[in-house]
């Protein structure tokens, strides 16, 4: 909209000395003829606009003036606090959003403080996806960010497994984006579930807003549900023993808190310096990748299979370095 193009070109002018039609045409994403009319039509409306001619010349304010249009609309503000994640709020269509309020909250600024938000950009960025990976951005996460926005129910399809998918009104409190994943805190029914937001294959937003419970703890939600994922997944148990080493490097090669627990309740080292611990695992598949980085600091014990599966393994690496 013009109008909306406009304001942010006065608030733009009213937040820097001076910028270029160039300038001003990138941050406005338009031509920088269209920058020349909409300079025209600012100056005909009382606003004292001033092009400065020659190579050197630019945009800018006559005589100290201020625009008032500097108040925040609640979208803006809740924009703004998640400033500090630029591909978080694109993937979410907010980008333009917390565009508008960083250069509002700027041109409320003094003078002194308006290059605030360029220093700190230089000096922080949140990087959230793990190391080798390529993040995909859910193609319907902008609909229930809408929908959690505005508090407003959604009618989700869910795929549950191969072949299996299941329909799902749901009140959508809260989104979490861990590692890269984006999930969805909803409540379906009576309860709190979590959802990821990749395995839904379509969603309708509701006109229908739901009541949201003023109690509710998205973080706490979080930790909560997540601890609990993380234990139903350890449903296999193996036997290890490990030197000194071994114990130092376990939590960092499984999953820590079931690596602690089983540490804490394991007896102290015998004769050789060598604890045994029972350790619960996502499988015997899953376990053979992880211990296999402790290399000679860990001897599995048990369960016979994979033990045979790591002693297969030696001989093999034995031949291949003899």
């Amino acid at each position: 909209m013009r109008a909306a193009r406009l304001i942010k070109m006065v608030l733009l002018l009213q937040s820097r000395p001076s910028m270029t039609a160039a300038e001003l045409a990138r941050e406005l994403e338009v031509s920088e003829r269209t920058v020349t009319r909409d300079a025209q039509a600012l100056s005909e409306a009382g606003v004292p606009v001033y092009a400065d001619r020659g190579r050197a010349g630019g945009y800018r304010l006559v005589g100290g003036y201020r625009t008032r249009l500097t108040g925040l609309a609640r979208h803006e503000a809740e924009a703004l606090f998640l400033s500090g994640l630029p591909s978080a709020l694109r993937e979410m269509g907010l980008d333009d959003a917390a565009s508008a309020a960083r250069l509002k909250v700027s041109a409320a600024l003094l003078p002194s403080l308006r290059d605030a938000s360029h220093t700190a950009a230089q000096r922080f960025h949140l990087d959230a996806p793990g190391w080798y990976q390529d993040p995909v951005t859910p193609e319907l996460l902008p609909a229930v960010a809408e929908a959690v926005w505005d508090d407003r129910l959604i009618c989700a399809r869910y795929r549950r497994g191969p072949g299996a998918e299941v329909e799902r009104e749901l009140a959508p409190y809260g989104l979490v984006l861990k590692a890269g994943v984006w999930y969805v805190c909803a409540r379906a029914g009576g309860d709190f579930r979590v959802y990821r937001i990749d395995r839904f294959t379509a969603v309708a937003v509701s006109a229908t807003r739901f009541e949201r419970d003023e109690d509710f703890d998205l973080p706490g939600l979080w930790q909560e549900r997540a601890a609990q994922f993380a234990r139903s997944i350890l449903r296999t148990e193996v036997t290890v023993r490990l030197s000194e080493a071994g114990v130092r490097r376990l939590p960092h090669t499984v999953d820590r808190a079931a690596a602690e627990e089983a540490l804490a309740g394991a007896a102290g080292p015998d004769a050789d310096g060598l604890r045994t611990v029972v350790l619960p695992v996502e499988s015997a598949d899953v376990a053979y990748e992880q211990l296999l980085a402790l290399g000679p600091e860990a001897e599995v014990l048990s369960p016979a299979t994979l033990r045979e599966r790591f002693a297969d393994t030696a001989e093999r690496l034995r031949d291949l370095y003899r």
